[in-house]
């Protein structure tokens, strides 16, 4: 899968010479308030992992900028990328102890600040820094892109706009170790597979614990994950879209487009054009499209309620 990715190399570009100077001599006067009133306190690293709505934007994304670049998060439940991206980010700003703060915004609770950052599809991720927005990729990308990326973030916040970061309490106490379930080195297994890259590693380790437990949820969402991710890795996007634009009765093409409109977030563009492919063909190729319309249920999850909704338009248009 090749996501849309935006370089940090557009900073300077983002903001003129000026608005530089002026963010970082406004992030100067909030430090030194900040050590007037006896500096910052050392924070958990659960801390470093917020929560953030459009309430508390300004309090906690902005204002907090002016020490440390945030990295915004833009997610939802229903988004399945957001699931595999999302606890990759929360375990790299732990190990980046204060260098970047995380902030984490559900799209569907905080519709005005998706439109106010114009996304367009989730996960997306962005950084504040100094009260300036930075745009730094959409989808799941690789950990060591990911990384990268960071690194450069840290970089623009410290040479730009003299961010030092927050300090982190490394003896604040951890939570309590649950107990290890039995499928659990095989599931961490396949995770660590995925944070590489390695697709197919994580795909057997999916299998290895169904083989044993064909009803087990967490490895029946993972292989349907990491399959989908699998069907994608090597697509071309635009090429992918503009086949199933322009040849509307080839299945293929249109089971290709389905998978790229379900990593990129667009559930229900998936289901509907599956639905509609199923209405128009017969014979194998309707099956076809039938049986790929069921593996991307999986993916998102027999609850939600647009699975609920697309399997009643297939219904319709089978019977």
């Amino acid at each position: 899968m090749q996501p849309r990715n935006m370089s940090m190399s557009g900073v300077v570009d983002l903001a003129a010479v000026k608005a530089a100077g002026e963010a970082k001599a406004k992030a100067e006067q909030v430090r030194a308030e900040a050590a007037r009133q006896g500096g910052s306190a050392a924070v958990p690293p659960s801390a470093l992992v917020i929560d953030v709505d459009e309430a508390g934007f300004e309090r906690d994304v902005l204002q907090r900028s002016a020490e440390v670049p945030v990295v915004l998060d833009f997610w939802a439940e229903w988004c399945e990328p957001c699931k595999q991206l999302g606890p990759l980010l929360e375990r790299l700003a732990v190990e980046y102890n204060g260098r970047i703060l995380l902030a984490k915004i559900d799209v569907d609770a905080n519709q005005m600040l998706m439109q106010q950052f114009g996304i367009q599809g989730i996960p997306a991720v962005f950084a504040v820094v100094a009260g300036q927005a930075l745009p730094l990729f959409q989808g799941a990308v690789p950990e060591a892109q990911i990384r990268e990326t960071l690194d450069q973030l840290i970089q623009v916040g410290e040479e730009r706009f003299g961010l030092t970061g927050i300090a982190v309490d490394a003896d604040a106490s951890a939570p309590a170790a649950r107990q290890a379930g039995p499928y659990d080195a095989l599931l961490e297994a396949a995770m660590s597979a995925l944070d590489a890259g390695d697709l197919a590693g994580a795909v057997q380790a999916y299998k290895n614990v169904l083989a044993d437990d064909p009803a087990h949820p967490e490895a029946k969402l993972g292989l349907a994950q990491a399959e989908l991710l699998t069907r994608v890795q090597d697509l071309d996007p635009g090429a992918v879209r503009r086949n199933a634009a322009d040849n509307p009765a080839d299945v293929t093409a249109q089971i290709a487009a389905a998978d790229l409109d379900l990593v990129g977030g667009h559930v229900q563009d998936a289901f509907g054009r599956l639905v509609e492919t199923v209405r128009r063909t017969a014979g194998e190729d309707r099956n076809a499209a039938r049986l790929r319309l069921l593996e991307l249920f999986e993916v998102i999850g027999a609850d939600d309620p647009r699975v609920t909704a697309a399997r009643q338009a297939l219904a319709r248009v089978l019977f």
